[in-house]
């Protein structure tokens, strides 16, 4: 109680109620200030994805698939027995993660009808798709992005923006009597690192926000 009535009267003084104010008014401003600087340099990309580069990986010639040696969901390295075709064993020629297996033991393997199909965690990006207008000149590699998953709510996601796409996305354009041109979509994407993120799958509909005003 002692403490308490030595602050009050330490407020209490003018010189001191003045300093006071003073630190709290600047604190306000600084606070402020980076509040509006943080949320005046986001954008916003709704239309995003989780994508990674399928490879498809198949015997040089066709033959019978006499065993699978790997499972779906399982992560391999280059050179990792596959699956055994005919008197050969088939390897992984990358690192990934088996997304896909052909379950037709003692089928025909072929070019057309792969063995496995994988990905490589260090490809998956979230790729978003935003219209020229809505601030893409903004957006530079580098950039810190933080992601939303509609199948993980409740979690926020982190990277940076590691391309921006230099040709506009082939689309069907519709025209109109309007002297009024159609808006073009660009592509971005973030990359991060998804040994940390486990949960989030290939294919995975996002919502990226890009924070323009970090390096």
């Amino acid at each position: 109680m002692k403490k308490i009535k030595k602050i009050l009267i330490k407020i209490k003084n003018p010189r001191n109620f003045k300093l006071l104010l003073g630190i709290a008014i600047t604190v306000i401003c600084i606070v402020g200030y980076i509040y509006l600087t943080i949320t005046s340099g986001r954008i916003i990309i709704e239309n995003s994805l989780i994508q990674a580069p399928v490879s498809k990986i198949s015997p040089l010639s066709p033959g019978k698939l006499v065993e699978m040696e790997v499972y779906e969901g399982q992560e391999v390295r280059k050179g990792d027995a596959l699956a055994v075709v005919g008197s050969d064993t088939i390897r992984a020629d990358t690192d990934g993660l088996i997304i896909a297996t052909n379950k037709e033991i003692g089928g025909i393997t072929s070019a057309q009808n792969p063995l496995v199909q994988l990905i490589n965690l260090s490809d998956m990006r979230v790729v978003g798709t935003i219209d020229e207008n809505k601030g893409l000149n903004k957006i530079k590699v580098g950039q810190v992005v933080s992601f939303t998953i509609d199948a993980l709510p409740g979690k926020t996601f982190w990277g940076y923006i590691d391309h921006v796409g230099q040709t506009a996305k082939q689309t069907q354009l519709s025209f109109s009597i309007s002297s009024e041109r159609p808006v073009q979509q660009f592509e971005v994407y973030a990359k991060f690192d998804a040994h940390v993120y486990p949960e989030i799958k290939n294919g995975m509909s996002a919502k990226m926000t890009v924070f323009t005003n970090t390096p």
